[in-house]
């Protein structure tokens, strides 16, 4: 039973660095969650301060997922029409190239929302930087989050 356990685990922690790129999976999420399988499979392998410190990012890793380019498109001035349009093009880049086309269909779909919205193409392009920018960046510490739990998991098991 431990064996399959600890292969679900190594699942997660695929699953959730495969999440950390691709929207509707939350990566973080499911490589604590293998993490968390591992302390209670295997005893006591991690430390209350080490599990409590990794929830804690893990968490904040979700939020910044999800205000973080909000925020950032806000404080930049992007309008309502370019964030919509970042969501829209995001959308449909995810089914024509995933994962590159989720990303470059932030930064079209916000240009054509701010250029529809009746903005320069300056400023439209400015938008879709902005958008494009806050969209890697959430990625990146997604990654990051899920890469390293990664490591912590297989380090424990093997």
């Amino acid at each position: 039973m431990d064996i399959f356990l600890l292969v679900i685990g190594a699942i997660f922690v695929l699953a959730g660095m495969i999440g950390a790129i691709v929207p509707g999976l939350p990566g973080p999420v499911l490589s604590y969650g293998a993490i968390l399988l591992l302390h209670f499979v295997k005893g006591d392998v991690f430390s209350s301060t080490f599990l409590v410190v990794w929830g804690a990012l893990v968490l904040f890793s979700q939020i910044v997922d999800y205000l973080f380019p909000i925020l950032g498109a806000k404080f930049w001035g992007v309008s309502k029409k370019g964030i919509w349009g970042s969501i829209i093009g995001m959308l449909i880049g995810m089914f024509i190239l995933p994962p590159i086309g989720m990303i470059l269909g932030t930064f079209v779909g916000a240009v054509i929302g701010e250029i529809i919205g009746e903005q320069k193409n300056k400023k439209a392009i400015q938008a879709g930087l902005v958008i494009f920018m806050a969209n890697l960046a959430s990625l990146f510490f997604q990654f990051v989050v899920a890469s390293v739990l990664a490591v912590y998991y297989f380090a424990k098991v093997f």
